[in-house]
């Protein structure tokens, strides 16, 4: 059977059948992206779009709701001096979290995502996974950014990781599903082709890299493997997945260096925030310091962005 007939099946993919990775051709391919050199003004178009691809990220056990919505007021006004700038795509907070970013961002065009499923291990009955993402789904979340139970991949229960992907997508009813791989841990390239290939089938949106919890978290060489693999499923079954590198990505020259990557591995169709989003926390004040840098020719004091 194609992996298009499984996909408009429902059925598990056979993973004995996925597509091999070539480690260092992939390893060589993803350096190559970061020797390219871009012109000044494909730079500033390139700063504004990575910040328009933001989820503006607070994951810690000492959140309060002050924090978040300090996060949110942030996220609706980037930089007084700098009016012009586009809005991040997201905030992404834990589910206790979601009804006071609804609140604080109201009608505002970001979207508000949370993370579920026993986030950051994965580790908890079925029933409270779902349970927790149809409580952040009801408080308000547009999105849900849920983590695969690593354990049982790479024990090669795929039945079990394939079930779960799809019964939690069911629980998100309209929010959008991201599904976390925690690519860190699970080592070898081939398997994150088979992870992505997994998830895609059972009905992720979006297929993202990392937890930001566990080291390391997104790199160049694992989320080529993912685009290539949403490339792969595109041209199989016609259906578009987003993809969100996640964790380690805080300098606007490395975001820039991803999206030379998407674009020659997918194409101007992806190079949107419906499509690509970055998981960052810090990311967002170097790439304004960098929009700052281009509008005056001198840097502005990190000491002029909030930390968060």
């Amino acid at each position: 059977m194609s992996l298009a007939a499984v996909a408009a099946s429902g059925r598990i993919p056979d993973m004995g059948q996925v597509t091999l990775v070539d480690e260092v051709g992939v390893k060589e391919r993803a350096a190559r992206f970061q020797t390219r050199s871009i012109k000044k003004e494909s730079k500033a178009e390139a700063l504004r779009m990575v910040l328009s691809m933001i989820d503006l990220t607070t994951l810690e056990g000492q959140d309060t709701p002050g924090k978040v919505r300090q996060l949110c007021q942030k996220a609706i006004d980037l930089h007084d001096a700098l009016p012009d700038l586009p809005q991040v795509a997201a905030v992404c907070v834990y589910p206790t979290m979601v009804g006071v970013a609804r609140k604080v961002l109201g009608d505002a065009d970001i979207k508000v995502a949370s993370v579920a499923t026993a986030f950051p291990s994965g580790m908890a009955p079925r029933q409270i996974k779902l349970e927790e993402t149809r409580i952040a789904v009801e408080e308000g979340a547009d999105e849900i950014d849920m983590v695969i139970s690593r354990g049982r991949f790479l024990q090669g229960e795929y039945d079990f990781v394939f079930d779960e992907i799809a019964a939690i997508k069911e629980a998100c009813g309209d929010a959008h599903l991201k599904v976390i791989l925690e690519t860190g841990e699970l080592g070898a390239l081939d398997r994150v082709r088979r992870a992505s290939v997994l998830a895609m089938h059972a009905g992720a949106d979006f297929i993202k890299t990392s937890t930001g919890k566990i080291q390391p978290a997104a790199t160049l060489p694992v989320t080529l493997v993912m685009l290539q693999a949403i490339r792969d499923h595109y041209y199989e079954t016609g259906r578009m997945v987003g993809m969100k590198p996640a964790g380690g990505i805080s300098s606007a020259k490395l975001a820039v260096h991803y999206l030379v990557m998407l674009r020659e591995t997918l194409g101007n169709a992806w190079i949107t925030p419906e499509w690509y989003r970055f998981g960052a926390s810090s990311l967002a004040n170097d790439v304004l310091m960098q929009i700052r840098k281009q509008a005056t020719g001198v840097y502005q004091s990190a000491d002029y962005f909030s930390k968060d």
